[in-house]
């Protein structure tokens, strides 16, 4: 059996491509998967519990049709959605995961993380991150009305596009001494993450032991999933 990991799938009304991608994975694959992650980002955005359009209750839907089946789904906060609540998991099946968090797979420990805590050289994202994470905040943007937290929701979204257009590559990356920061601390090997959508596998050192980064890519163009079962973990692009 296989774990399945994905991340940044940005659901959007505007885009129905990525949800009816989604969607055909989830039947396809879902079921005889042990269990489903969802790095982040689900979502383009979430304003709230309350609110789902109807390609957003499309993808729950699908998560609970898999849920339904006995496959455990669960979903880690990202920078879009980090409002999913209760109401949602109620309503998908889905079990919401602290950010980050260590996993047992065939035997290794793992450190699955969404990845924008990493990013610290973007000073200017990360004091808005500790801003939107806080519960004062949160609760005050949902007692809003819903025509106003969309309109603030779509003005965040076109200032996160101009911010991260105007930034150094490098800089929009996480940071190397964070990463090996957060290896040491959790004492692993491996780290998943999801939000550069800069897919791939790095193998490097740490105090002289090896370690792995696994990046999730986007699923804007095509999928991206890990899957890992009992002969290690495989990071495929979709078709």
């Amino acid at each position: 059996m296989t774990t399945l990991f994905i991340s940044d799938l940005h659901i959007d009304a505007a885009q129905p491509a990525i949800a009816a991608r989604l969607l055909d994975f989830l039947a396809a694959e879902g079921p005889r998967a042990d269990a489903l992650y969802v790095l982040g980002d689900l979502f383009e955005s979430w304003i709230g519990d309350d609110e789902p359009d109807a390609t957003q209750r499309a993808v729950i839907d699908g998560l609970r049709a898999l849920t339904m089946r006995g496959v455990p789904c669960f979903v880690m906060h990202g920078n879009r959605d980090f409002l999913l609540g209760e109401r949602f998991c109620a309503a998908s099946g889905a079990q919401l995961l602290p950010d980050p968090l260590l996993i047992t797979l065939h035997g290794e420990r793992i450190l699955a993380m969404h990845g924008d805590a990493l990013c610290t050289d973007d000073h200017a994202y990360q004091r808005l991150r500790a801003t939107v994470r806080d519960p004062d905040w949160q609760k005050r943007f949902l007692r809003l009305s819903a025509a106003s937290r969309r309109a603030l929701a779509g003005a965040a979204r076109a200032g996160s596009r101009a911010h991260t257009a105007a930034l150094y590559p490098e800089i929009a990356d996480v940071n190397a001494d964070s990463v090996a920061m957060v290896l040491r601390a959790s004492a692993v090997r491996t780290l998943v993450h999801g939000h550069t959508h800069r897919p791939g596998v790095h193998q490097f050192e740490i105090d002289g032991l090896p370690r792995r980064r696994i990046v999730l890519g986007d699923w804007h163009r095509t999928g991206s999933v890990l899957r890992w079962d009992h002969g290690g973990p495989q990071l495929h692009t979709l078709d």
